[in-house]
């Protein structure tokens, strides 16, 4: 943990914020004394997307359609 006065928060903080970025734990002292510390925020880890192509070849494999999802769309269009 590294320690850091709250005058190098007010002169010095992009230094501050690189040990954060860095994932360091900041005590922040005071005349010596510890007040408060800083911690970095924890990283989320993203979810991951399906693989919808991967579904799709699963599904129906190498099956071409007789008519496309373009003209099938185009039709219902024209009934109105």
């Amino acid at each position: 943990m590294v320690k850091a006065t709250v005058r190098d928060l007010r002169y010095r903080f992009s230094r501050v914020e690189q040990l954060l970025k860095d994932g360091e734990e900041i005590l922040i002292t005071k005349r010596g004394t510890a007040i408060a510390s800083l911690a970095p925020l924890k990283t989320r880890v993203s979810a991951r997307r399906p693989d919808f192509l991967g579904r799709l070849q699963r599904i129906y494999g190498d099956k071409v359609l007789a008519v496309s999802g373009a003209e099938l769309l185009a039709e219902e269009r024209a009934r109105y």
